[in-house]
């Protein structure tokens, strides 16, 4: 039924820039730019996939909240499908407020909220899986379905035929019991540097890579920012991308519609690294805005973004 079901963590966004620090006391500064965004591993991955033309189904949680109701909504705009997107008494929607630096830094003030209070039971199952991707972003967010649910959801995904990719969230060490069941069932975990370093406790990229890979994964993807882009798979392959030579507004995100956009390879049928080109293409095009999925329009948009824009030279892991 759908081409991408992104499961995970789906979050309400207010976002301002610039800001350096807080005032003090009870004080006020005033920005330049405000907005709200629905963002998160699933969340921003949902909507770029959408834009992109993937049909796409939503799972998580929403709190019974203004928050939860405007989620739904902007979901609903894009054409997502929400049906199983589950409204979680008792919790929150899970919420940030985003201050975003001149350089493009987001240091955020976060409630975790319904994130980690939806469940996917038995019944749930073969709608979840009705998907030819299947993305699970946020492990470490997920107090329920991070307690072995993932793992079975995973597995049986796989078994199914479906394509997995995992993503994760401000990963700490404490986190790699909770990702490890998952690695063996996925077929690309796309960690952000500072996640995958965190996850192994190593700093050289050669050494998180091949630990990861022993974990199980098909492949690792290193998401590296300005650096680029490092790919490495069980079958030896190997891949160095730079990254695309942009003005950065806001990195909230960024990382999310990476996951997106190289859904979007995958969906299409093109080669790895073209995937690869996909996701930092869609990952560029919202750091040049602010909030999540700000600046990626469509398809079309994101391809000759691709033609387009100038690479900078690749900074060697």
């Amino acid at each position: 039924m759908f081409d991408y079901t992104p499961m995970g963590f789906y979050t309400f966004d207010a976002l301002c820039r610039p800001v350096n620090d807080l005032p003090p006391g009870g004080g006020t500064r005033f920005v330049d730019d405000f907005t709200l965004a629905v963002s998160g591993a699933a969340g921003s991955a949902a909507i770029v996939a959408a834009k992109h033309g993937l049909s796409v189904q939503a799972v998580g949680g929403v709190g019974c909240d203004d928050m939860g109701d405007w989620v739904l909504m902007k979901l609903g705009t894009f054409g997502i499908d929400t049906d199983m997107m589950q409204r979680c008494a008792g919790y929150y929607t899970s919420s940030s407020i985003v201050t975003t630096r001149p350089d493009g830094a987001r240091p955020a003030l976060h409630k975790k909220g319904a994130t980690g209070g939806f469940f996917v039971d038995d019944s749930q199952i073969d709608r979840v899986l009705d998907t030819k991707i299947l993305h699970i972003g946020g492990v470490g967010l997920m107090d329920r379905m991070d307690k072995g649910r993932n793992a079975e959801i995973m597995a049986e995904a796989k078994k199914r035929g479906c394509i997995t990719t995992l993503d994760v969230f401000a990963s700490t060490p404490d986190d790699l019991p909770l990702i490890r069941p998952l690695l063996a069932s996925t077929d690309f975990f796309m960690p952000s540097e500072e996640e995958a370093m965190a996850l192994s406790g190593l700093t050289d990229f050669e050494e998180i890579a091949e630990f990861l890979l022993d974990q199980g994964v098909g492949a690792v993807i290193l998401t590296m920012g300005a650096q680029g882009a490092m790919y490495r798979s069980r079958q030896g392959t190997r891949i160095d991308i730079p990254a695309y030579d942009i003005d950065v507004i806001c990195t909230c995100g960024c990382g999310d519609c990476f996951n997106a956009g190289f859904a979007t390879g995958l969906h299409l049928g093109r080669p790895i690294e073209t995937c690869i080109r996909l996701g930092q293409a869609s990952s560029a095009q919202n750091a040049m805005g602010l909030g999540s999925q700000a600046v990626v329009k469509d398809l079309k948009t994101t391809l000759s973004f691709m033609e387009k824009t100038p690479v900078r030279e690749y900074a060697s892991a």
